[in-house]
């Protein structure tokens, strides 16, 4: 299968010399989206007023705005994912350290067992 004994380590690619593409949660699937944005926005402008100078300044802009929306919208969406996962986390935790006890919530208590007087 892919992925498995390969040798090689992953190539990084740097974006403006300093953003490790690779290793940035997010980093590449928002600089593809605002390479698409960028394309869509620049071309779709350039066909409705055919100003190439104009045109590319819109297709610039396009590519920050959908970059950094597309940016803030995935991490966003990490940061919950991360918070449910220690959330589940902690549940199991729990779940095995009141297993069988009187702090159970599953367990069905008896009437003379929840008095402790």
């Amino acid at each position: 299968m892919a992925g498995e004994g390969d040798s090689e380590p992953r190539k990084s690619f740097k974006l403006l010399g300093f953003l490790d593409v690779y290793s940035v949660p997010c980093s590449r699937e928002s600089v593809l989206y605002g390479s698409v944005g960028s394309l869509v926005v620049g071309l779709g402008h350039f066909l409705a007023t055919s100003r190439v100078r104009r045109s590319c300044d819109f297709a610039v802009g396009g590519f920050i705005c959908t970059m950094l929306g597309y940016w803030f919208y995935c991490r966003y969406n990490l940061a919950q994912q991360r918070i449910r996962q220690r959330m589940l986390k902690e549940g199991m935790r729990n779940k095995l350290l009141f297993e069988g006890s009187s702090l159970d919530p599953e367990r069905k208590q008896t009437p003379n067992e929840g008095s402790d007087s």
